[in-house]
């Protein structure tokens, strides 16, 4: 006793779950954050701590470049005396310096009256020469003005 229009097929429940505005929700997600990203790092205050440093030990000797208050380059390698070079020639020899030990310190020290703009002017010079950590030579702190 069936009836003739009611024959329909029943349909089977699917178990998936629809994944497409999980999809949707991260995408828009992932956009808010990357443009918000740069944004959270400019306004960040940072006041470097002061502290009386212990001295670094290096494996092998260093290669000093000296800042004068004139702004004028000395460089040192290794053992070798200390020489006046300018700044293409400051990257020539560093550059051969570092590709024959490719792990020596290399270490900046500024004169306390030079500007800053006159040491940073060395750092691009030292990333054309291939080094890729650079350290800031200082004078220990004197016993009087701690």
């Amino acid at each position: 006793m069936q009836a003739s229009g009611r024959n329909r097929k029943r349909r089977k429940l699917k178990s998936e779950i629809n994944v497409v505005p999980y999809i949707d929700v991260m995408l828009v997600l992932l956009i808010i954050f990357m443009v918000t990203a740069p944004l959270l790092n400019l306004g960040v205050d940072i006041q470097l701590p002061q502290s009386a440093a212990r001295a670094v030990q290096a494996n092998s000797e260093p290669i000093v470049i000296s800042v004068d208050k004139d702004g004028n380059l000395y460089l040192t390698l290794g053992t070798a005396k200390r020489e006046s070079i300018d700044a293409d020639n400051l990257v020539r020899k560093v550059t051969a310096f570092v590709h024959q030990n490719p792990h020596v310190p290399v270490l900046i020290a500024g004169d306390n009256r030079a500007t800053y703009g006159q040491i940073y002017e060395i750092l691009p010079a030292l990333q054309q020469a291939g080094v890729t950590k650079v350290g800031l030579m200082s004078q220990p702190v004197q016993q009087s003005r701690r």
